[in-house]
C-alpha cells in the first residue's frame, strides 16, 4: 500500500469514526439578534483570519452581508497582517528557525454604537527549517499560520456572543 492510499483509508476511517460517534464541531453559542444582517469592513477579505471569520459567522446563524447598507452591525478588521522571521541561522548563515507571526485589531459597532472598542490579538509559532525539506516547511508555515486565525476567530466569536443588547441602549 502507498502512502497516499494509506491517508486515504486513514482520513476515510477518521470520518466514519468522528460521524458515527456523534461528534459535532464545537460551537460558540448564539449571536445577539441584532447581529443577525452583519457586515465585515476589512482592506483585504481574501486573508486567512477574514475568510475563516466570515464562515464561522455564516455557521452560528449571521448572515454576512456585501452591503454595509443594509447590516445592523459592523465588524471592522482594522489590521489584519501575517508573515514570518528569521529567529536563528546556522554558522553558514542558513536560516534554521523561523517565527511565524499573526497580528489582527478590530472593533464591533451595532447599529452606529460602539459595543467592543478596538481590541488587538497577537500571536506567534515558530518551526525549525530544514533547507532540504522546503516543500514541507512552507506547508508547515501555513498551518501554522491557519492554526492562529482559527485561535483567533475562536476569541472574536466567543465576544461576540458575549455582546449585550442592551450595550445597543
Amino acid at each position: 500500500m502507498s502512502w497516499s492510499e494509506f491517508r486515504a483509508v486513514v482520513s476515510a476511517l477518521c470520518l466514519v469514526v468522528t460521524t458515527g460517534c456523534g461528534f459535532q464541531l464545537q460551537t460558540t453559542g448564539e449571536y445577539p439578534p441584532a447581529m443577525a444582517v452583519t457586515y465585515l469592513e476589512a482592506a483585504d477579505q481574501y486573508t486567512v483570519f477574514y475568510r475563516k471569520l466570515s464562515a464561522a459567522l455564516s455557521n452560528g446563524g449571521v448572515r454576512v452581508t456585501r452591503a454595509p447598507g443594509e447590516a445592523t452591525t459592523v465588524v471592522r478588521i482594522l489590521h489584519d497582517e501575517t508573515g514570518q522571521r528569521i529567529l536563528s541561522v546556522s554558522p553558514r548563515n542558513v536560516p534554521e528557525e523561523y517565527d511565524v507571526f499573526y497580528i489582527v485589531r478590530y472593533s464591533v459597532s451595532i447599529e452606529g454604537k460602539e459595543v467592543l472598542p478596538e481590541q488587538s490579538l497577537v500571536q506567534t509559532k515558530d518551526y525549525a527549517y530544514d533547507e532540504t525539506e522546503v516543500l514541507g516547511k512552507a506547508s508547515e508555515e501555513q498551518i501554522l499560520r491557519e492554526a492562529i486565525a482559527d485561535d483567533f476567530v475562536r476569541s472574536v466569536t466567543r465576544q461576540l456572543t458575549r455582546l449585550d443588547d442592551e450595550s445597543q441602549d
